[in-house]
């Protein structure tokens, strides 16, 4: 194997980047590949499942993600490891990688055994949402190609090495979101998933009509919309003034609680309340919901529970944002397992557009020039922002024909203030698409 046949053999598989790691002795297969003190490794690397793994002992809490990983052999083939995973200590934090050998027909033991340092772990992120890996001895060719490079683009602890032209992601959105400004006043509208233009006419049009000017299908899983980023249309009344606007983060179903276990029509019909605007026959449940503060309308107080904040760390990793009613019940949650994967994955890089609306002669959308983005996320640091009451909970379900035949909308939202976003990114700011 050379450097030019591994960097073919990641090209091929659809890798633009590979990560290399120099490996130090305790990086075997018996203790672990440390990869990353934080939880931003998860970003890149895609994952089929987290899980908690809970001793009720502070010192031994972990997640375990499951990773589709394969090793590159130096006969050019992927060898499957199908028991890969990487482990996540929320004490320290770390995130480690282990079981990479165990049921892999062709794996690199003579390497990932031993307590070699000098060693290089490349990995590299396929199109089809794989990993794939390539380890090479200190004294190897390959080894001291790398070397000879000097590699400065850094990740953490990894350096990076391009094996395609990639065109700057960042510069394109921008771009395109300047030319948007420029169009002015757009029909409200919405595209199909046949990228077939469609009218919009409901209240959340801004964000489809957005979406729509910028090639995206309406999508109802955990991946960034564009180009890598996630894109948040929030309203705004000035386009001058951003930072006191309400832009809604994420709206996962809850997985726990009587929500799930009894069904929404049941925990409607216990926690919800009498249409406010007079609609008949109509129960809704709604209102803000803050950690630690009890809500009037629905009895419940919202709870983060496994989290220290002091620490600002996850101290339990069977963890959960929690409503709890008066008896103690739990009336719906979210265990930090299934929030980790998807906050990290889809909100990693993200843009946050305002809009202007209006309905009369026909509804439309205006998109302002002052943006916000944000860089490089951690699901600790959403925990945090709700802790601090920043992130709130503000629901929008509610069950129609109450009394005949029940129709039930479900809308659980969690929400900031558009001022407080910089505090979910290590890079965040605020661009004037005009001084491009």
């Amino acid at each position: 194997m050379t450097l030019t046949n591994l960097k073919t053999i990641f090209q091929d598989n659809g890798c633009e980047k590979v990560y290399i790691k120099t490996l130090s002795a305790n990086d075997n297969s018996k203790n672990q590949v440390y990869l990353s003190g934080s939880y931003d490794i998860l970003n890149i690397f895609p994952l089929s499942e987290i899980k908690a793994d809970s001793s009720g002992d502070w010192e031994k809490e972990r997640f375990k993600a499951t990773i589709t990983f394969g090793w590159i052999t130096d006969n050019g083939v992927i060898s499957n490891a199908p028991h890969s995973q990487f482990i996540l200590y929320p004490k320290y934090p770390e995130v480690r990688f282990s079981g990479f050998l165990k049921g892999c027909s062709i794996p690199p033991s003579d390497l990932m055994t031993k307590r070699l340092p000098g060693r290089l772990l490349f990995l590299g992120v396929t199109k089809k949402g794989s990993t794939i890996g390539y380890v090479s001895d200190p004294d190897s060719e390959i080894t001291k190609s790398i070397l000879d490079l000097k590699l400065k683009t850094e990740l953490g602890i990894f350096k990076i090495l391009m094996v395609e032209q990639q065109n700057n992601p960042r510069l394109l959105l921008l771009n395109e979101l300047l030319r948007i400004h420029k169009l002015g006043w757009i029909n409200s509208k919405r595209l199909d998933k046949n990228h077939q233009q469609l009218p919009c006419t409901s209240s959340n049009c801004g964000g489809y009509t957005l979406e729509a000017e910028l090639g995206i299908t309406p999508n109802g899983y955990s991946e960034p919309d564009y180009l890598g980023y996630e894109i948040k249309q929030f309203k705004a009344k000035s386009f001058d003034k951003i930072a006191n606007e309400i832009v809604t983060l994420m709206t996962p179903e809850p997985n726990g609680g009587i929500y799930v276990n009894n069904g929404v029509e049941n925990f409607i019909r216990t926690y919800g309340y009498d249409d406010k605007n007079g609609k008949d026959d109509r129960l809704n449940f709604g209102g803000i919901h803050k950690i630690g503060i009890r809500q009037p309308l629905t009895g419940l107080t919202l709870n983060l529970i496994g989290f220290d904040t002091e620490s600002s760390k996850i101290r339990n990793t069977n963890g959960s944002i929690s409503l709890i009613d008066d008896s103690g019940n739990e009336a719906s949650s979210w265990n930090f397992s299934s929030l980790i994967k998807h906050w990290n994955k889809k909100h990693n890089k993200a843009c946050y557009i305002p809009s202007k609306s209006i309905k009369d002669p026909t509804q439309q959308y205006y998109y302002g020039n002052n943006i916000l983005i944000g860089d490089g996320t951690d699901f600790q640091l959403f925990l945090k922002q709700m802790a601090l009451g920043n992130i709130y909970y503000d629901p929008g379900i509610k069950m129609e024909n109450a009394s005949t035949k029940p129709l039930v909308k479900r809308r659980s939202q969690f929400r900031i203030k558009s001022g407080s976003i910089s505090n979910l990114y290590k890079e965040a700011e605020i661009l004037n698409l005009l001084n491009l």
